[in-house]
Order: C-alpha cells, then sequence, then structure tokens
C-alpha cells in the first residue's frame, strides 16, 4: 500500500500519530504536498464524511478522524504554504445569537476543512454583524449559520436582511443547518442552502463556490 493510502486508511481509524508520521514520510519521499493533502487526508476526510452519512460511522468516530487530519495538517501546511496552494473557497462559520450549542457546527467545520476550505469559526452565540464584519474581514466566499433551538432560528433571518441592507446579500453563498431548520424554513427566510448533515453541507459548499467561480 502506498504511503497516500496509507495516511487515508489511518485518518479514517482515528490513529493521529501514526497520521502525522506518515505525512512526514510523504514529504520525505518528496511527495507533493497538495498531493498529500488532496490524496491522503481529505480523500480519508470524505470517505468518513461519505460513511458518516449513511449511517456506517457516528460523531465520535467523525472527530477522532478530524483529529488525526489536523495533526497531519500541523506537519503539512507550512509546505502547502511554500508551494502557494490555493483552498477551495474561504468559509465563516457561527452558531447564530441566542444559541450556544456547536458539535453541529464544529463537525461542518471539520468537513468544509476536509473538502478543502479555509474556516474562519467565530464561534457561538454570534450577532448578525459579526458574521458580517467577519465575511468582509476575510473575503469570504460562504457564510454558515446553525441554529439548534427553534427560538434562536429567526435569528438566521436577521443576518441574510443585515446583508440585503448593506446591499452584500449577492456577494455571499449562505448556508443553514441546526436540528430544527429544514428545507422550507430556508427557502423562507432567503438562504441559498439548507442541508440535513456535515457531510452533505461540505459537498454542497464546494460545489457552490467552485460553479459561482466558473461562472464570473
Amino acid at each position: 500500500m502506498s504511503v497516500i493510502n496509507e495516511i487515508s486508511e489511518f485518518l479514517q481509524k482515528g490513529r493521529a500519530k501514526n497520521v502525522k508520521a506518515l505525512v512526514q514520510q510523504a514529504l520525505d519521499e518528496g511527495i507533493d504536498p497538495k498531493e498529500i493533502l488532496n490524496d491522503g487526508l481529505l480523500s480519508g476526510m470524505m470517505s468518513i464524511g461519505e460513511r458518516f452519512k449513511n449511517n456506517e460511522v457516528f460523531v465520535p468516530e467523525v472527530l477522532v478522524a478530524a483529529r488525526a487530519m489536523n495533526k497531519g495538517l500541523e506537519v503539512l501546511e507550512p509546505e502547502l504554504v511554500k508551494v502557494g496552494n490555493e483552498p477551495v473557497g474561504v468559509a465563516v462559520i457561527g452558531t447564530v445569537k441566542g444559541d450556544l450549542h456547536d458539535i453541529g457546527k464544529n463537525l461542518v467545520t471539520m468537513m468544509l476543512k476536509g473538502a478543502g476550505f479555509e474556516i474562519h469559526d467565530i464561534g457561538v452565540d454570534v450577532p448578525a454583524e459579526a458574521f458580517i464584519e467577519k465575511a468582509e474581514e476575510v473575503n469570504a466566499d460562504v457564510i454558515c449559520m446553525s441554529a439548534l433551538l427553534t427560538t434562536t432560528m429567526p435569528n438566521m433571518e436577521t443576518v441574510i436582511n443585515a446583508l440585503k441592507e448593506q446591499g452584500l446579500r449577492d456577494k455571499y453563498i449562505v448556508m443553514v443547518g441546526g436540528a430544527p431548520v429544514n428545507e422550507s424554513f430556508s427557502n423562507q427566510i432567503g438562504a441559498d442552502y439548507y442541508t440535513p448533515d456535515a457531510a452533505t453541507a461540505a459537498e454542497v459548499a464546494k460545489k457552490a463556490v467552485l460553479d459561482k467561480k466558473a461562472a464570473q
């Protein structure tokens, strides 16, 4: 088995030490850092995402796989900077004002990282203005909002309305998710996409950003 395949396999098993050592080994062997990222770390994380979506693995397995991916990235990131690796896109993610839940948000963050996004996680209980300020600051492509309480869901619409008021609505792809959120609510508040789980969120975000860039 090639070292790249081993990285993917060990990542899916959540073996962070092995992943870290194998990434270093791959670099020492002169393998292109982008290949290590795409065919090793990211493909492993996407496999876990697929299995998670199909209920073959659960949140704990995703968390340990993501930890393993992050350990591999620690070794790889300095090399990626040297070769000028461009992220797929830039995403700002947070849980809306009044809501302190973060497990769903953290899963989406990991999956987006696994899809090749540069992530700016602005935490929980985030007011509308903070989403917009951060998106403007980092020149984001996507704004992702999470809500776990029916009482905080309207704050997603607050963000969208604030974007409209500032003439920024068309600049960003707006995605929403969380247990009480559904497609009809997403349509009602004028979001671009609702996804039912973290793995789908990453796939949809990647496709949306690539389509938008291709159309520009």
